[in-house]
């Protein structure tokens, strides 16, 4: 039987590691985030009633040892009609600059960016305030060989930068960055996914 499960969590840093252990913990397939215009973040997922209910727990549990307090729903056999409100299309939000959803679809893959079992690791840097993830940014940069996949507005002031590269490296950054934020501005969140779900990634520019 078909289900659909909502996650909805505080911060794209944090939604990021819950989301990524949720499609972990059973057969779900990740259809997307979708932003508020405040810290919090609709986590949208699909499978089977009990892959769902599964991955809703193991949300929960993530978010726990997180120290974040998020909401979980599952829709076993949804209406209908919901699906206009769970697969529309993506817009830029004049407000903040950032997108209303992070879609797969938004960033398709290409030959050269085949997803496989290896991917690389992740490193997830959020503050509130622009010029603060900037000098995170750099020091990120200038601190390991990693790659920057991509910055994104949640609203709120909050923006959330990615790296990628090999655990090592991205650890390195990540600690680099989070030093750098200083006075500067709040710093969120700052993680690294060692060995990030394909799903995941698929939402994230190549």
């Amino acid at each position: 039987m078909h289900a659909l499960g909502f996650i909805e969590c505080p911060f794209l840093g944090v939604t990021a590691l819950v989301a990524d252990h949720a499609v972990k913990t059973a057969g779900v397939r990740l259809l997307g985030f979708e932003t508020t215009g405040n810290e919090r973040i609709l986590v949208r997922l699909e499978g089977g009633v009990a892959a769902v209910a599964a991955a809703l727990a193991g949300a929960e549990e993530r978010a726990q040892q997180l120290g974040a307090v998020v909401t979980t729903s599952a829709l076993p056999r949804p209406a209908a009609g919901l699906e206009r409100l769970i697969h529309l299309p993506n817009a830029q939000n004049p407000l903040y600059g950032g997108r209303d959803q992070l879609l797969p679809t938004d960033h398709p893959a290409t030959p050269d960016s085949t997803m496989s079992t290896k991917q690389p690791a992740l490193g997830i840097l959020e503050t509130q305030g622009l010029t603060a993830v900037l000098e995170a940014t750099d020091a990120m940069l200038k601190a390991a060989n990693v790659t920057l996949v991509g910055k994104e507005k949640i609203g709120a002031a909050y923006v959330t930068v990615i790296v990628k590269g090999d655990v090592a490296a991205v650890t390195a950054a990540v600690d680099a960055g989070a030093k750098a934020v200083g006075n500067l501005g709040k710093l969120v969140a700052a993680h690294v996914i060692a060995r990030p779900h394909d799903d995941l990634v698929a939402l994230l520019p190549k």
